[in-house]
């Protein structure tokens, strides 16, 4: 897989072109295609939009590439370029255009296979489940909740483009099953493009209004919501991390509904990372958090996974 940094961040920081790279303190160098602006204004964000099945892009997907989960269950991705779907090359974000999600980032690949771990060590239990993965992209974690049997998963990404040339040739060729009598899977599946800050007005989100967490008795008050919210590489920009973690309340089922975050500790030179989303979910007080997994192999700098769940 290729080994890159940041993705998909609803509402990134201030970038521009041209390309440089960053460095972290291993020495090993990743280019970002991006740089720092003079302090122009950002782009105002796409509106929040669902993108159906059959909106797959004429963009043709690259040959298939198998992923491996374990020895027993391997993960088909396809590859497309931004070259073709945005006319932009040797980019990973473009404000307001594209925001990586073409890309498959080391931390998908880490989440997936720690919810592995948690499903055979009886932590976990996806069938049946309603779960939303947040900055998809190739939506690895997604399609694996799917495989295990999750009830309805939502796939969302900021780039509608990135859903239609690849989340959902990925999500056909995983859970759609060839039969006699067609084409069928037994998950129901969704797909939602746009920015943090809207999409609330489109997922499967709580009855209240309200923040669920904060203000009058909740003890005996049941919300709908997503049982389970999946993302990976998502927290990059700092900017973006309020929008974020206001989302993943307001969608995620009160109080049984858990979060499973796959990040870098830090992502040098843009200022986000898992110690900055942690600070925002320890100063609302409304989550608790537990680390499930830290990955230190030398070719970044350390990836965590990490699982939040009300308190």
């Amino acid at each position: 897989m290729e080994d890159m940094e940041p993705k998909n961040a609803a509402t990134g920081p201030t970038f521009a072109p041209p390309l440089f790279s960053f460095s972290n303190p291993g020495g090993a160098s990743f280019g970002f295609g991006f740089g720092f602006d003079s302090g122009a204004p950002p782009p105002p964000p796409p509106p929040a939009v669902e993108v159906l099945l059959s909106e797959e892009s004429p963009v043709a997907v690259a040959s298939l590439e198998p992923v491996m989960v374990d020895d027993s269950l391997s993960i088909y991705k396809g590859r497309v370029s931004t070259a073709d779907v945005f006319a932009v090359k040797n980019s990973d974000l473009v404000p307001g255009k594209y925001e990586g999600g073409l890309k498959l980032w080391e931390g998908s690949l880490d989440l997936v296979k720690t919810l592995n771990s948690e499903i055979k060590g009886d932590r976990l239990l996806l069938e049946g489940k309603r779960v939303l993965e947040l900055g998809c992209g190739h939506g690895l974690p997604g399609i694996f909740a799917g495989l295990k049997g999750a009830g309805l998963i939502h796939f969302q990404d900021f780039n509608a483009e990135v859903l239609k040339c690849l989340t959902i040739p990925n999500v056909k060729v995983n859970l759609f099953k060839e039969t006699s009598e067609g084409t069928c899977t037994s998950s129901s599946v969704g797909f939602f493009a746009g920015d943090w800050s809207e999409m609330d007005k489109l997922l499967l989100c709580g009855d209240a209004e309200k923040d669920k967490t904060t203000g009058g008795d909740t003890e005996d008050k049941t919300y709908n919501g997503y049982d389970i919210i999946l993302m990976a590489e998502t927290i990059y920009a700092l900017s973006s991390l309020p929008n974020l973690y206001r989302l993943i309340k307001k969608c995620l089922h009160y109080s049984g509904g858990v979060v499973y975050m796959a990040g870098k500790k830090h992502y040098f030179g843009v200022g986000g990372g898992t110690r900055q989303f942690l600070r925002l979910v320890e100063e609302d007080g409304a989550m608790q958090p537990e680390l499930l997994n830290d990955v230190a192999d030398g070719s970044s700098n350390v990836r965590e996974v990490w699982k939040f769940s009300f308190k």
